[in-house]
């Protein structure tokens, strides 16, 4: 391993779910590290966000992988604000949605999910890919940081089989870079609760704006890849393996040095004054649309909690 400041451990005890676990690679360069990276795992979490729904297994393991890729791609966010994640295709999954919240400058984030989906059309695939499930579409992500300031939006088509395929395709034609990335989701074989992880890998320039630099004989960039590749979903979904464990095992040859942890939990931000100042912009003729035995019900998307309403609450002064 090489000495590159702290050892890969000199940090506290962390949890081993619900995080990300920010890293770097020095990778064969003297100065600074050549590869960034973070690996989100969710447990609790994820779990509660399914749960939620009565979703069927398929779209549970897309909306599980959303959530991890989601969390691991917010990972790079320093500043307070929104980052939305969103793949829309004409598939039988029509609509992921990933909503992350960092109210401290990204030392914790707050996530909800949804899905929409024809459940006919689901039962007509068998062992479908991402692909299969969402169809031709796009993959969007958004970074909000409020008001006064610009609101930034990438899109990009669905290319290729997989989740992580869609994220690397994102960045080779919207950020013009090299990522590497790993998704997994699935049931814990012991409790059957929800699971899931992310891994991912950038190049970092160096001060003078360089790549990691390579020959034909040692590419550091090509060796790190196949070392990441190693890695197996059962050992990413892991609930006893810790990450900082994990990582060491595929990079310990690499410069190794992992950074502090960010908290993930669950977290909708939907409420009563929300919804009310959203309906109250609505004309009569559509509040009728919301009635059910004479009261407005609305429920949130994301966490599917039902919100009852006095018609008189819309009543205009």
């Amino acid at each position: 391993m090489h000495d590159y400041g702290e050892s890969a451990f000199a940090v506290d005890p962390v949890e081993f779910d619900d995080v990300i676990q920010p890293f770097n690679l020095l990778a064969g360069r003297r100065t600074g590290p050549a590869i960034s990276g973070r690996l989100s795992r969710l447990g609790p979490l994820v779990e509660d966000v399914i749960i939620r729904h009565n979703y069927p297994e398929v779209v549970s393991v897309i909306i599980g992988e959303s959530l991890a890729m989601g969390a691991t791609l917010a990972g790079a966010l320093k500043f307070n604000g929104v980052f939305t994640l969103q793949m829309q295709g004409d598939g039988p999954i029509s609509l992921v949605v990933v909503d992350i919240s960092t109210p401290d400058e990204g030392n914790t984030f707050r996530l909800r999910s949804y899905a929409k989906y024809d459940k006919d059309k689901l039962q007509m695939l068998d062992k479908p890919n991402a692909k299969d499930l969402l169809g031709n579409g796009y993959l969007a992500l958004t970074v909000d940081q409020g008001e006064n300031t610009e609101r930034y939006q990438g899109l990009v088509e669905l290319v290729g089989d997989t989740l992580s395929e869609f994220a690397q395709h994102y960045f080779r034609q919207s950020q013009q870079m090299d990522a590497a990335v790993m998704v997994s989701a699935g049931r814990d074989s012991f409790t059957g609760s929800w699971r899931a992880a992310c891994i991912m890998l950038q190049r970092v320039a160096d001060d003078k704006l360089e790549s990691i630099s390579s020959d034909e004989e040692d590419d550091p960039w090509r060796r790190n890849m196949m070392l990441l590749a190693t890695g197996t979903d059962k050992e990413m979904l892991d609930p006893t393996l810790d990450p900082r464990h994990y990582l060491y095992r595929l990079f310990h040859e690499e410069g190794l040095r992992v950074l502090p942890v960010r908290a993930l939990s669950r977290g909708c931000r939907c409420s009563e004054e929300r919804i009310i100042l959203v309906l109250k912009q609505l004309p009569k003729e559509e509040l009728l649309d919301f009635l059910v035995e004479g009261a407005v019900e609305v429920t949130c998307e994301f966490c599917n909690s039902v919100y009852l309403f006095d018609p008189e609450t819309f009543e205009r002064c």
